[in-house]
């Protein structure tokens, strides 16, 4: 059986590091540090020094300034998702566009901002039927077609 693992061992091994260094006790770590710590430093250290190359071949421009700085970065100042009408009822379901069709004093309410839209546009027609829509901004012609079939406009912050 040995003789058989033998034969099929990796051929290499007499190769490898490790055999090299047979006999020499620190295995090329020093007697002293042991192969401990950070001999370059801990982290990004020395990306302007020792190990500079490698920030100036694989980061370019990781050092250094560009232009001003915006103390109050405020991002999404213009984004503004809008729906047009004839979208709207499609974030109510079917189910709940019949259950309150027949009923006289519940009206269904579609709050835009949860549905991830921030504007109402007014392309399109709407179903006779009255709905409160909660959003941040409406169109003239969106407010007046809701208003034209008995809904309302809800602004919300």
């Amino acid at each position: 059986m040995f003789i058989i693992s033998f034969l099929f061992s990796d051929q290499s091994t007499h190769k490898k590091k490790t055999r090299k260094l047979r006999g020499h006790v620190s295995h090329g770590h020093g007697r002293i540090g042991k192969h401990r710590k950070h001999p370059g430093g801990r982290g990004n250290a020395g990306g302007l020094h020792h190990h500079r190359i490698n920030f100036d071949k694989y980061h370019p421009g990781y050092f250094g300034k560009l232009g001003m700085r915006n103390y109050h970065l405020r991002r999404n100042t213009k984004w503004c998702p809008s729906l047009n009408l004839d979208k709207l009822w499609t974030l109510v379901s079917e189910q709940q566009r019949l259950k309150y069709k027949d009923s006289q004093t519940k009206v269904p309410v579609i709050d835009l901002v949860k549905a991830g839209y921030y504007k109402l546009l007014g392309k399109g027609r709407l179903p006779k039927q009255p709905v409160i829509v909660k959003a941040k901004f409406f169109s003239k012609l969106a407010e007046d077609k809701i208003k034209a079939v008995g809904g309302a406009c809800v602004l919300s912050a």
